[in-house]
């Protein structure tokens, strides 16, 4: 398994061309992919203002809530109108979705997965207490709040705080992740991210 590890902070901040907010790249797959051609990205972003996002043809996107009040989802062609305002709860919708986010006027920063559909597909769930879950081939974990300690059962162990993450690749089949939270008001997002078709781990 390669494991790679990040901090928030040092990452920088890539702002928005409509002005609205900015994005911290936290990793992509391939690591020599474009916004063309990844089969799989996580960010985070800052939302400053009500705009559109961005679409992506054939591609997925997954949205949960890190911080602030949240922000409403709207997209008449998609049939979206969702509130995003519970933190860590995911949403998914489709990439080519012409999205409106409507802010309240509040900044609020959100964390986001996208997969080239056909290629790969994900899932995220928020976690706030011990939980023992299938090492996926592709993943990402990323301390909401607090510490977390995060151990495979055959010596593999480490802690990640608030702010800081890790994302692999080459995850061992039928190895169980074991991530146990270190202090009261832990928090964390986890991705699993399973490679579909001639992309799929051996």
């Amino acid at each position: 398994m390669n494991w790679h590890d990040f901090n928030c902070a040092g990452l920088p901040d890539m702002p928005w061309k409509n002005g609205g907010g900015s994005t911290k790249e936290l990793a992509r797959w391939p690591l020599d992919a474009t916004l063309d051609d990844f089969v799989w990205r996580a960010s985070i972003a800052t939302i400053a203002s009500d705009g559109p996002f961005s679409t992506y043809e054939n591609v997925d996107r997954i949205i949960a809530l890190l911080e602030g009040p949240g922000v409403r989802l709207s997209a008449a062609d998609a049939g979206i109108d969702h509130a995003l305002d519970q933190p860590l709860a995911a949403y998914a919708f489709p990439g080519e979705a012409a999205v409106h986010c409507h802010t309240g006027g509040a900044v609020s920063r959100d964390f986001n997965i996208m997969v080239r559909r056909g290629r790969a597909r994900a899932r995220i769930q928020g976690l706030r207490q011990a939980a023992a879950v299938p090492l996926p081939p592709h993943g990402l974990a990323l301390a909401a709040a607090g510490r977390w300690r995060i151990e495979d059962g055959g010596g593999f162990s480490r802690e990640i705080g608030a702010g800081h993450g890790a994302w692999w690749q080459g995850g061992r089949p039928g190895a169980v992740f074991r991530l146990a939270p270190q202090e009261p008001g832990s928090a964390l997002l986890w991705a699993a991210i399973e490679l579909q078709g001639d992309d799929a781990c051996p």
